[in-house]
């Protein structure tokens, strides 16, 4: 339940086996999709010695509120802020480090909950909503949404004239993948939606910027996995991160061909083993 009194779904994928646990990743889904698209990459921390938890964020699949909307710009990061506050009070979600993986959207909400921690380095007030983590995974984060100059001209109007009147994103199911199969999936999904309002689009334009400000300050390890031939975020977004966080904290690598979904292209399997690699170089995991 959020604190607006919203019912919010979430899933766990609990690791198989006696042996202990290294930890836990939340997983932060995208943009008009839910949490259960991520039952394959739950399987394969799970594998690893992961435990798992994912939630529809508000707006999207089983949870409440209205479809692709917030009432303002930081309620997805307050309920965020409810899960992780579950996630450590919880006997086994617990126990050692916790890991935010975040998709897209999700990407950015991850990203920018992490930037919240550095209002205070740099002089700042700590907001109420921040909850310290271990580390981070951004899969194609939207840290730039490449919005025309007509976008944004629309956008300015939208968010004052209809600031939560739900259109349609403009992003084609074939831009997620390379995979027709995945496509098909997607479209034939019940939970997905292409829903969108012009106070979700603000915060998504104003929470990228702000990632990419506090980028030189980063302070918690991350990996950084995006799309070449991205078509619904700009990967330029990702790049300019890239080229601005400091190098002993960031890992990042971008897969020149594949389309957004990097954990559903053909080539999953080269993400898998970035993914891999990275957390048994931090968490001998």
């Amino acid at each position: 339940m959020t604190e607006d009194a919203l019912p919010l779904h979430w899933q766990q994928w609990l690791q198989a086996g006696t042996a202990p646990a290294h930890g836990t990743v939340l997983i932060v889904h995208g943009l008009g999709e839910h949490i259960g698209r991520y039952a394959h990459v739950a399987e394969r921390l799970n594998r690893w010695g992961w435990q798992v938890l994912g939630h529809d964020q508000r707006g999207h699949g089983v949870s409440g509120g209205a479809r692709g909307d917030v009432p303002d710009a930081e309620c997805l990061l307050r309920d965020l802020a409810q899960v992780i506050d579950h996630v450590r009070a919880d006997p086994v979600l617990g126990r050692g480090p916790l890991l935010l993986l975040g998709h897209s959207m999700g990407g950015l909400v991850a990203a920018r909950f992490v930037a919240g921690g550095l209002a205070a380095s740099c002089g700042g007030q700590l907001p109420m909503w921040f909850r310290p983590v271990d580390a981070l995974v951004l899969s194609s984060p939207a840290l730039d949404l490449g919005l025309s100059g007509l976008q944004r001209l629309k956008l300015a109007l939208g968010a004052g004239l209809a600031p939560h009147l739900a259109v349609g994103n403009g992003l084609k199911p074939s831009w997620i993948s390379r995979d027709p199969a995945v496509v098909k999936a997607y479209t034939s999904d019940p939970l997905v939606h292409d829903r969108v309002t012009p106070t979700l689009v603000r915060m998504m334009v104003d929470g990228g910027e702000l990632v990419r400000q506090h980028a030189a300050d980063w302070a918690v390890p991350t990996l950084l996995l995006w799309a070449g031939g991205d078509r619904c975020v700009a990967p330029a977004g990702s790049a300019e991160f890239a080229a601005t966080a400091p190098a002993a904290l960031l890992r990042a690598h971008c897969f020149e061909a594949l389309a957004h979904e990097v954990f559903n292209e053909p080539e999953q399997g080269q993400v898998f083993a970035q993914l891999q690699a990275w957390l048994m170089e931090r968490f001998g995991a």
